[in-house]
């Protein structure tokens, strides 16, 4: 049965809510926000605690433990929050949408969205390793960098 097709995201127990999350770690990636003009920029530095292999929190129990700031997303909280990368399956669903093919719900197979390009695999350092996250901000698309 495709749960995520026949309950609201309310209506989801504990264990669909969790296998919702695609393990793309996108969420895990830093942002910075301009404090005067509100634009958030993205950067490739992830979170200490994100396994920027599987896409997945070391320690996703306790993480706020270490984490304090890491956001506890609720369906309330989805379409409010700006950062979210467009292909989450919780903002997909939000949406009205349903989850795309490469989703490991659809595919069976948790894989699929590390080969989509759809993760933070490959592209992503630990904010352990960095200094100032501004070294760090991704060019927006169509941005020559001068």
């Amino acid at each position: 049965m495709s749960f995520w097709r026949e309950k609201s995201l309310r209506e989801m127990t504990r264990a669909e809510w969790e296998s919702l999350c695609d393990g793309c770690g996108l969420c895990c990636v830093h942002k910075l926000e301009d404090e005067v003009t509100g634009e958030t920029f993205p950067t490739n530095v992830a979170c200490r605690l994100l396994d920027r292999h599987s896409g997945r929190c070391r320690d996703y129990r306790n993480r706020r433990a270490y984490v304090p700031e890491c956001v506890r997303l609720t369906p309330e909280k989805v379409l409010e929050l700006d950062w979210l990368p467009s292909t989450c399956a919780y903002l997909v669903l939000a949406q009205g949408k349903d989850l795309a093919p490469w989703h490991p719900l659809v595919s069976g197979d948790p894989e699929s969205v590390h080969r989509a390009g759809i993760s933070v695999r490959g592209w992503t350092v630990s904010e352990d390793e960095v200094g100032d996250l501004e070294d760090h901000i991704l060019p927006v698309a169509g941005d020559d960098g001068g």
